[in-house]
């Protein structure tokens, strides 16, 4: 929805009564009750990256899925239509998702509330109805069935995208290790963007919400540092909510490709657009840590020939890059589990990158499970 609008309410802690107040109050912002009807199967759609405690700010926290939960509940949806679901990095299996639900809180907010968590770990073939990159993707089995499709995302930086927010929440409807697949057949980011707006496209979820409460500044999505932002938000438009949460973080919109390549299409306005905004005042981050990654497009200016010349040079010593801390590594084996590329391999009880295969997705980064993985930056990329 092209004026869908954004819906701001401010909540300083995750208090459970605060925070049901907080998401039922989003929820008549957004209309949410035009959307619901009995018998309705809903799938939440939560943002699950990994086993990490709600107090890391990796993962939408388990009180915003309750306050989710019982709004729903309030509107005539029956507990057991619902399910929360999603695909988080790594293995897509009862062993993984079952120590992930437990670590972030879902399992015993699904369990007070009496709603499912997904186990069932097949997928089905959708199509996109307007591609642009992707024509087809294999959609987590709950998602592409369910009538409803609620995302809840959690507002953080990411070394790829930029922002991960409600486009990018989406890629968690991707099972397990397919998701590595995409990066392989997208290396550019802006190509990797326009296929998650296929996705999105693809999925197409009602609501939209975001836990901005704390949120993860920094080289997220997972090795950030927290930061109090103290907002939920909520729109019925992923590319609306998006543009929103650039304005928090001090984002430049043609920042973050997933919003351009949205606005190419005429799913979102450009940044000089309006952003309807209702509820409270939006708060605004100009000092949000952004990612170390940074992006050395100046090649684009130069001659082809030149460009065929210089590519090589800046791959090796300009571009930021994963480096793993040999001291810290354990040799677990998610890095190169993780790899699209297949560069990464345990040698020794240690990980090792072959930089010269590496395409700079950052999946490692992302899926390390102790920060043993950061980034390096050239020092000329710092002035």
């Amino acid at each position: 929805m092209f004026d869908a609008p954004v819906g701001v309410c401010r909540l300083e802690r995750y208090l459970p009564d605060e925070t049901e107040q907080a998401v039922a109050r989003l929820g008549e912002m957004v209309g949410l009750k035009e959307l619901v009807r009995p018998g309705m199967r809903v799938v939440i759609k939560p943002n699950l990256l990994m086993k990490r405690r709600p107090e890391e700010t990796t993962t939408t926290h388990p009180e915003v899925v309750r306050g989710v939960i019982r709004l729903l509940r309030s509107l005539g949806v029956e507990a057991g239509d619902i399910t929360l679901a999603d695909s988080p990095g790594g293995l897509y299996t009862h062993a993984a998702l079952s120590g992930i639900y437990t670590v972030t809180g879902m399992r015993a907010v699904a369990e007070e509330e009496g709603i499912h968590l997904n186990d069932d770990y097949t997928s089905v073939e959708t199509a996109c109805p307007s591609p642009v990159r992707c024509h087809t993707f294999p959609i987590i089995r709950p998602v592409a069935e369910a009538d409803l499709v609620i995302s809840v995302c959690k507002l953080k930086t990411h070394c790829m995208t930029g922002l991960s927010g409600g486009v990018k929440n989406l890629f968690g409807t991707i099972p397990g290790l397919t998701k590595p697949d995409y990066h392989w057949r997208y290396p550019k980011k802006e190509d990797f963007c326009q296929m998650l707006v296929d996705l999105c496209e693809t999925v197409r979820p009602a609501v939209t919400f975001c836990d901005a409460v704390e949120s993860m500044e920094g080289d997220g999505p997972s090795s950030g540092s927290c930061r109090k932002t103290g907002m939920l938000l909520a729109s019925r438009s992923p590319y609306q909510l998006d543009r929103a949460l650039c304005r928090v973080i001090g984002r430049e919109q043609q920042e973050i490709l997933t919003l351009k390549a949205a606005e190419e299409r005429g799913l979102c306005a450009g940044g000089d657009g309006e952003l309807p905004l209702v509820g409270d005042e939006l708060a605004v981050f100009a000092d949000f840590a952004r990612p170390q990654t940074m992006s050395t497009d100046f090649l684009s200016k130069l001659p082809h020939p030149l460009q065929k010349i210089g590519r090589p040079l800046v791959n090796r010593f300009l571009t930021s890059r994963p480096q793993i801390d040999t001291a810290r590594c354990v040799g677990c084996g998610k890095c190169a589990e993780s790899c699209p590329a297949h560069t990464i391999h345990i040698e020794n009880g240690k990980a090792r990158i072959d930089h010269s295969k590496c395409i700079r997705c950052y999946c490692c980064h992302e899926m390390c499970p102790i920060h043993a993985i950061g980034i390096r930056q050239n020092r000329l990329l710092r002035l």
